[in-house]
């Protein structure tokens, strides 16, 4: 059974950790792939798109459609959360940006439900942002709480 659940940005009273990345927009998100581990990327060009979504979609029929992204103003930047329990979302926010890089903070938000449930569904989710292209190394850094 698959369970299709709206996602919120952030949710009230989280305040993240670097101010806000200006431009970024959430272009794709699933809660089941075949990826089972923690990573966050950045994708400058639509071969490596492709390739990812080739690798997700061999589990798949039908496959997740590869998003839209116009690569000579845009990147993209994904994240694979790995094996998570509980409704997740990763908060991205910029920590500092000099001239060479960019260094983005990578927190993991549980989000409340709406009514308590005893047993919590493994996923294995993946988040898809897009931004307006920087020729500056992306670095990310995963803040625990």
């Amino acid at each position: 059974m698959i369970c299709l659940l709206s996602c919120r940005a952030q949710k009230e009273g989280h305040s993240p950790a670097g101010e806000a990345i200006e431009g970024m927009v959430l272009i794709d998100h699933d809660d089941f792939v075949n990826i089972d581990v923690f990573g966050a990327r950045v994708i400058r060009d639509a071969k490596s798109l492709r390739k990812f979504y080739a690798e997700i979609n061999k589990t798949r029929k039908p496959g997740l459609p590869v998003p839209v992204v116009d690569f000579s103003q845009e990147l993209v930047i994904l994240v694979c959360l790995g094996e998570q329990k509980g409704n997740i979302t990763p908060v991205l926010s910029k920590l500092k940006e000099t001239d060479a890089e960019i260094s983005i903070a990578l927190e993991l938000v549980e989000q409340k439900k709406e009514e308590a449930t005893t047993v919590q569904a493994i996923n294995f989710p993946f988040y898809l942002y897009k931004m307006p292209l920087v020729d500056k190394t992306i670095t990310f850094q995963r803040i625990h709480h």
